[in-house]
């Protein structure tokens, strides 16, 4: 059972870390009013020298100013850089947990490559928000105190800027809005490509056979010119809100100088107060730094967007009860499993008791590795329920569910470490010789030991083929255990001796408990107490193989080959 909620946003306004970013915005503030101090003290300084007075102590005012604005700076460079990369990692963190809780699903809505680049990239964009918005409330900071200072010289000075402050106001409008839409366009694009790669790099093998390199890296590059229009629109927009404040700010500060030289003239103001005023001008119009500060929060917040689409994603919600004991009874009733409009499977009715092995066959797109999805709670059906000794598998914790139903596929999932280590990766606690009886089971220890470093090695330096790998697999399956053991396809990449063996290890007990054998080959299916054939998104019959072999529909499920020809009984 899956629920689909408002997720919170990808880091909330502080960030991961609020101590952090309070310190920041706090030594950002600091230098922003150490700058606002500085050219008062300028000015009074200015004046005592015009006047012959002494004015050491405003110099040296000055320079502890310009000093104290250099440590700050400093500060404020290191805890914005660590602050970035402590909010980036959590990101990350989060961004792949709850990839995982969702599970499939969302390399189906998504696709890996581009999770991976949202993964990458724009979690490290969505990362520098919370920097983004310290340095935006310091760059506010600085003109809403230069207009401020402004009107303690001389209201006047404040009034002229005042009557032109809502044009830049509207042009940051603005200039915020186009650039959001351009920085999502853009990274959507990447997305893309990065989608377009991963697919590429998956059917590395396809496309040099067929010696199609160069038409597989133009369909990959081939948004490239969107991905540069949209790069140019970004930077048509901040050049045209920059050419814009550039055309206006200056109109405001000799506005404001104009006003001080009457002051001045009218002896309203001092000299040093027409520099001061000159300086706090230019703060009042930095618009230059609110541009950039701006561009840099509009970047952080599409990204942040792309994060908040996948963190929608609802997670597989687990229930609180454990399991009875009992045999390992598998039942579905009435499951239906929709794949767009199309019901793969259709109110399928099946039973599996506990101990006995059930292979299922069908033809290509039957809804095999669907029906073992769900079978062990990989995939939800769209209605009906799957339980296991009784118990509904969404009414199961988490680890309740994982711990009584191990898994084998045909392409295992090495995730790295040692070889010892991947087979038992499911396993509470180390346990070297289940390990070893794991592995004999699918017979991989023979091929194991002769590793450079047997049990040692780490897998991605232990040469091995595509059955070897399967093996690895099936053995990382047989040490989980459980009161399920679920086989997709399996046992697809082994030879002929080596799957018997192992199919006879199954049925005679080398894996405890209940298995269901997706299966391809007759000789796998004729090894099962009992074979649930599948055809048109429905059970069509359930029985044992020798008896469903007299149907020449079912015969024709496996094809015309020698393995189909003796019934699979080799």
């Amino acid at each position: 059972m899956t629920t689909r909620t408002s997720p919170p946003a990808p880091h909330g306004l502080l960030g991961p870390a609020p101590a952090r970013c309070l310190l920041l915005c706090l030594v950002s503030t600091a230098a922003t009013g150490a700058g606002l101090l500085l050219p008062a003290a300028l000015g009074r300084a200015l004046d005592l020298l015009l006047a012959h007075a002494p004015a050491t102590r405003w110099v040296l005012y000055c320079a502890g100013l310009v000093l104290l604005l250099a440590l700050l700076d400093a500060a404020e460079t290191v805890l914005g850089g660590t602050l970035d990369a402590r909010t980036t990692a959590w990101l990350r963190r989060r961004l792949t947990g709850h990839v995982l809780a969702v599970g499939p699903r969302a390399t189906a809505r998504f696709g890996p490559g581009d999770l991976v680049a949202r993964l990458v990239g724009n979690a490290a964009q969505a990362g520098t928000a919370p920097t983004a918005r310290a340095a935006l409330l310091a760059a506010l900071a600085g003109p809403v105190g230069g207009v401020v200072a402004l009107g303690l010289i001389s209201p006047w000075l404040a009034a002229v800027f005042l009557a032109g402050a809502p044009v830049l106001a509207l042009l940051l409008r603005a200039f915020a809005r186009d650039t959001r839409e351009c920085v999502t366009r853009y990274q959507e694009v990447q997305g893309r490509i990065a989608q377009a790669l991963s697919e590429a790099v998956g059917g590395h093998r396809t496309i040099r056979a067929a010696g199609t390199e160069d038409r597989e890296t133009a369909r990959v590059l081939r948004p490239l010119p969107e991905l540069s229009e949209a790069g140019h629109r970004m930077w048509r927009v901040q050049g045209r809100a920059s050419g814009q404040s550039v055309a206006v700010a200056p109109l405001l500060q000799l506005g404001v100088l104009a006003v001080a030289g009457v002051l001045l003239a009218r002896h309203r103001v001092t000299v040093g107060e027409v520099l001061a005023a000159s300086r706090y001008a230019v703060l009042a119009t930095g618009v230059g730094v609110l541009v950039g500060q701006l561009a840099g929060l509009a970047r952080a917040r599409a990204a942040a967007g792309r994060l908040d689409e996948v963190l929608a994603e609802p997670a597989v919600r687990h229930g609180g009860r454990g399991l009875p004991p009992g045999p390992g009874r598998l039942e579905l009733r009435g499951v239906t499993a929709l794949r767009g409009p199309r019901a793969v499977l259709d109110g399928v009715d099946l039973v599996v008791p506990g101990g006995t092995t059930l292979a299922v066959v069908g033809r290509s797109g039957a809804g095999k590795s669907l029906l073992a999805a769900l079978a062990g709670r990989l995939a939800e059906p769209d209605a009906g329920e799957v339980l296991l000794d009784g118990v509904p598998l969404r009414e199961l914790t988490h680890d309740a569910l994982r711990r009584s139903i191990g898994y084998a596929f045909e392409r295992p999932a090495l995730l790295g470490g040692t070889v010892e280590e991947e087979i038992g990766l499911a396993l509470p606690s180390h346990s070297p010789a289940r390990v070893r009886e794991a592995a004999r089971t699918a017979h991989a220890d023979d091929f194991v030991r002769r590793l450079p470093e047997g049990y040692d090695t780490l897998v991605a330096d232990a040469p091995r083929s595509g059955g070897e790998s399967q093996r690895l697999g099936l053995a990382r399956a047989f040490a989980h255990g459980g009161r399920l053991l679920i086989l997709d396809d399996a046992l697809s990449s082994l030879d002929t001796v080596t799957e018997a063996r192992i199919a006879e290890a199954l049925v005679s007990g080398g894996a405890r408990g209940t298995r269901l054998l997706v299966a391809h080959r007759a000789a796998t299916a004729a090894r099962a107490d009992a074979v649930a054939w599948l055809d048109g998104g429905r059970v069509r019959a359930v029985g044992p193989h020798e008896e469903l072999w007299r149907l020449a529909e079912y015969r024709a499920v496996f094809g015309g080959g020698a393995d189909a020809a003796d019934g699979g009984q080799s």
